[in-house]
Order: structure tokens, then C-alpha cells, then sequence
């Protein structure tokens, strides 16, 4: 079981992992999300957690005496803890990153607010993490998103695990285009080998398009790509059809089949 803590002045921002598929798994026992109020360790008559700068500036910071006595009293876990901070200044956070976190067996996320932290708050924290170059108002929803990302890489939380192994960023490649009932909407078919029944068929054309997806939606992964023999006829096709993917070629050109030799008689 993966324990989550999370230290947040806002609790009930987190209602949304108590539905679907997140609140399943903590049913099943699967996950353990536990969420920590840190204004419950300020010791101030007002249960004040933040103030001014020294030095002057706009906005308050969070203090750190609230923050520091809420991980101390967190109970002990054998191996495994890894506590995170929510900052723009972090890490920006990925798939891969993810699957490092699944295999914890305790994860603390703790959520600023406010103008920013104490600096000596940073010093508890294993890493810190970020959902991108921007600013948000808290670090709730970034922790919420990643919560989500990491959660559905415990085995068991998707139902089938094949669900999250074939997720886009899982394989660098981006996942191929996938359809339902109806086979025809509105003029719009299914593409008709995913009616063929020929799964190594169904398999190409899956790996064909998640190709074609990551060459032209995604060209930045293009760097993380390893081929194989088996995937130059397809790379090969998709060059006729996309001669701008032409500069990537270099990457798969060496799998090209030698010819055979002819034996002599």
C-alpha cells in the first residue's frame, strides 16, 4: 500500500480523490491518503503560519515552526519516505518521475501558499516538484495531479495494469488513436483493421500511429527514441508520408535489412 500525506492549509480542496477510481483504490486498501491541516501546529493565539519577509517585500511567507512539527509528528515508516514540496522553482514533473515515486512506500507532499516559504522549509524536503513553468496560487492542485499520476501506477488501482503501461509518456511514444462503438458515426469509420481481427496487424498499425503521433504532436521526444529492426519498415512508410520527419531518419537508418547473398552454385 502506498501511503500519501499531504500538509496543506486547505484539506478540502483534496474532495476530488475521494471519487472515481482514486477512492475505489483507498477502498480496496491499495492506497492511504491522509490529509494534514498544518494551522493545527501553529502555537500563535491566532494559529498565525505565515508573516512578513525580513527585508521588506510584497506578500507573507509561510513560517516554518508549523511546517516542521507537522512532519515530526508524522508516525515512522520502515523505508521509503520520500517528502516533496510544491514549487515552481522545482523539478517539472513527468511520467518517469512518477514511476519513481510509485515505488515509495510513503510520499508527503507539502503545499505552499501565499507570496512563498520560509527557506529553511526546503530543507525538509527530499526534492521539489513542478507541474510546469508557471505560477499557481497553492501547491494543492499540483500535488492533487500528481497524486493522480502516481496512484494509477499501483498495481491494481487501473484494473488492468496494461491500461497504465500503454498510456501516452509510459514508452516515450504517445499512445495510438483508439475507437468504440459505433463503427460508423456520422461518416466517420473505424479504421477498418481494427475490425480485421488480425491482432499482429492491429499491432503495427498501433505502433505505426503511435509513431506518426510523436513525430508530428511531439517532435521534442524524439531525442529518448530507441528503434528496432521491427520498426524500421513502418519508420520507412511513415517518411513517405511525412517527408519532413526526414531529419530524424539518422536515428533508424542503420536497421535498414542487408541484402542477402546469394549463394553460389
Amino acid at each position: 500500500m502506498l501511503k500519501i500525506t499531504v500538509l496543506t492549509l486547505f484539506p478540502e480542496m483534496f474532495a476530488p480523490l475521494q471519487e472515481s477510481i482514486l477512492k475505489r483504490a483507498q477502498e480496496t486498501g491499495l492506497i492511504h491518503i491522509k490529509l494534514v491541516n498544518f494551522r493545527d501546529y501553529a502555537t500563535s493565539k491566532h494559529k498565525n503560519v505565515d508573516d512578513v519577509p525580513y527585508g521588506g517585500g510584497a506578500g507573507m511567507l509561510l513560517k516554518p515552526e508549523p511546517i516542521y512539527a507537522a512532519i515530526r509528528d508524522l508516525p515512522q515508516v520502515s523505508a521509503g519516505r520520500r517528502v516533496l514540496l510544491m514549487s515552481p522553482q522545482g523539478e517539472v514533473f513527468h511520467q518517469e518521475k512518477a514511476k519513481q515515486w510509485s515505488t515509495q512506500e510513503e510520499l508527503v507532499f507539502i503545499c505552499g501558499h501565499y507570496e512563498g516559504f520560509d527557506e529553511r522549509i526546503r530543507d525538509l524536503a527530499d526534492e521539489e516538484a513542478s507541474l510546469g513553468d508557471y505560477v499557481l496560487t497553492g501547491g494543492e492542485l499540483a500535488a492533487m495531479v500528481m497524486i493522480d499520476a502516481v496512484a494509477r501506477l499501483i498495481p491494481g488501482v487501473l484494473g488492468e495494469d496494461a491500461s497504465a503501461e500503454e498510456d501516452s509518456h509510459s514508452s516515450v511514444l504517445l499512445e495510438y488513436p483508439q475507437y468504440t462503438r459505433p463503427a460508423d458515426f456520422e461518416g466517420q469509420r473505424v479504421p477498418d483493421v481494427l475490425l480485421s481481427g488480425h491482432h499482429a496487424m492491429i499491432r503495427r498499425w498501433r505502433k505505426k500511429e503511435s509513431l506518426r503521433r510523436t513525430f508530428i504532436r511531439r517532435p521534442d521526444l524524439m531525442s529518448a527514441m530507441i528503434f528496432s529492426g521491427e520498426d524500421y519498415p513502418i519508420l520507412e512508410e511513415l517518411l513517405l508520408e511525412h517527408p519532413e520527419i526526414v531529419v530524424w531518419r539518422e536515428k533508424w537508418e542503420h536497421l535498414c535489412p542487408k541484402p542477402k547473398r546469394r549463394r553460389r552454385t
